[in-house]
């Protein structure tokens, strides 16, 4: 097993915690050894909950494994089910539980509980924390559905006959997951305007009762792939409910699921005169402004879903040239690998975040979209960079209204990756021309600092008052500025006065000039283009 300091994912356990978090009446019963109880602390400082998960650790030691540890997670099991009393009970176990090979799942579906058991089984040596949560999503909506047919549901799938409005199930957000909050609020309010009812969200705030509701709606729409794809496909396969899958990031994204959904649904496309008002990113796009965008050269790592849209965007609507494209997600691998395929890339496919790194630092990108490890290593080595995937740091869970998905998203995305790089032009400018005294009295950068200070200022003044003492006292044949050169010096910017005063009076020397007027900086000006 390969040792890291960082990792882009945590084990499987987390994934599920994840789940049994997002929901209202799960718990979620660990048998785990006592320093596998950090998780908890994903939740209260990443996520700022005022609650800690739900979730039951056996938290045992070394000295119970000389015992019966499958009397200690009995006993945990027992205690959970009576004290919080839900409607639903996950039993897993943590990396280093499975080991021990307790088979807590076995154990609890054994003991006659009064609420459904959903064991779950998830390698922790082989998979990682998508993968977790994914499954853990998919054997939950099993396990409440598995015994429910469609005809008990009495599932109708033709609502203009039944005069009602369309339906949809969304799903696939969840806590710790990328700004998933916001892009449920936004795709709601977005399909509210065209009239589509949401039927359940899941699994973020749902409860057992939503998931055995799933069935009644007319679509399921696949907001994050890593997550939900496979519940989806489930259902399609045992309820005949078709799903999306095109995820709502950028305008052409958000135009192209609405189209795949209505199509799904058997409404009429949408008119796309109609779209490309709603956000502020389209016509940005069309501005002056923008052309400093153009070209520029941007890297792009993250979960499989966010790395290809933020590529889609990056290639389709901001005109940046995509040098990089990968992700941590081997479950998106194949897909990655397609639309760095189509950009001309090879995509990077790995965990090891020194590897990017070391992709980052051979492409030599402009501006890098990655998680918080690229942010890091985009800081180290001198370039902007923006957040767009987990893993995040808490400056990237907003309390503000933020989505990535839909209208309002693409505003968000259209603010995010432009400002690190104009502000990037800005400290850039002010680190070339730092030195310059009329630059120091007169300017601040964006932080509100001035670009030196007084003492700083001063000394740069008598430095370059010394420097020009010695010149003419050890070079008495060194040209004279005349008024009139010196008002035709002052004209020139002052970021390239240096420059062009050093250049004039080389060339005064070389041609004998003893006097530096309008005139001469004319012809040095030309002498030096020649």
């Amino acid at each position: 097993m390969e040792l890291t300091l960082w990792t882009y994912e945590g084990p499987p356990h987390v994934g599920a915690m994840r789940i049994a978090s997002s929901m209202e009446d799960i718990h979620y019963l660990l048998h785990a050894p006592q320093g596998d109880t950090y998780a908890d602390l994903l939740f209260t400082m990443i996520e700022r909950r005022g609650k800690r998960p739900p979730v039951t650790y056996t938290t045992f030691q070394a000295r119970d494994l000389g015992g019966d540890t499958a009397e200690l997670v009995k006993g945990h099991i027992r205690e959970a089910v009576d004290r919080f009393k839900p409607k639903a009970l996950l039993v897993g176990e943590s990396c280093t539980a499975e080991l021990i090979q307790d088979q807590p799942g076995s154990l609890a579906a054994g003991m006659g509980l009064n609420v459904p058991v959903v064991s779950l089984e998830l390698p922790a040596y082989s998979k990682k924390e998508n993968w977790g949560a994914s499954e853990t999503f998919y054997q939950l909506v099993r396990g409440l559905l598995k015994n429910k047919t469609k005809e008990e549901i009495h599932i109708s799938r033709d609502w203009k006959q039944e005069d009602r409005k369309p339906k949809v199930n969304l799903l696939g957000a969840s806590l710790l997951g990328f700004r998933c909050r916001d892009d449920v609020l936004e795709i709601k309010k977005i399909l509210t305007e065209y009239g589509i009812e949401i039927n359940v969200v899941a699994p973020l705030g749902a409860t057992t009762t939503d998931i055995e509701m799933l069935p009644e709606a007319d679509a399921n729409i696949c907001l994050y792939p890593e997550i939900a794809e496979s519940t989806c496909l489930w259902l399609e396969r045992n309820f005949n409910m078709p799903f999306t899958h095109t995820v709502p990031i950028g305008i052409n994204a958000t135009n192209d699921f609405l189209n795949e959904l209505f199509g799904i649904l058997g409404m009429p496309p949408i008119d796309p005169n109609n779209v490309y008002n709603k956000s502020k990113l389209p016509w940005y796009s069309k501005s002056v402004d923008s052309n400093y965008l153009t070209g520029k050269r941007v890297f792009i790592f993250g979960d499989g879903t966010h790395a290809m849209a933020a590529a889609r965007i990056a290639n389709e609507e901001l005109g940046f040239q995509v040098v990089g494209l990968g992700t941590y997600s081997r479950e998106m691998a194949r897909p990655v690998r397609l639309a760095a395929k189509e950009l001309g890339l090879e995509a990077l496919i790995t965990n090891n975040y020194l590897e990017v790194e070391s992709a980052i630092e051979e492409t030599a990108p402009e501006l890098v979209l990655g998680t918080q490890m690229e942010r890091h290593s985009a800081k180290r080595l001198g370039i902007p960079c923006a957040v767009i995937s987990t893993p995040m740091h808490v400056q990237d869970v907003p309390a503000r209204y933020s989505p990535q998905m839909g209208w309002e998203g693409a505003n968000v995305i259209f603010d995010c990756w432009v400002h690190p790089l104009m502000m990037g032009l800005e400290e850039h400018l002010i680190g070339m021309f730092r030195h310059d005294f009329e630059f120091i009295d007169g300017h601040q950068s964006h932080l509100g600092h001035l670009g030196g200070n007084e003492k700083q200022t001063k000394s740069l003044k008598q430095n370059n008052d010394d420097e020009e003492n010695n010149l003419s006292s050890t070079n008495l044949n060194s040209p004279i500025w005349t008024s009139d050169g010196e008002a035709e010096l002052a004209k020139i910017p002052f970021f390239v006065r240096g420059k062009v005063r050093r250049n004039t009076e080389k060339y005064a020397r070389q041609a004998g000039c003893r006097k530096i007027d309008s005139e001469t900086i004319y012809d040095a000006k030309t002498h030096f283009r020649a």
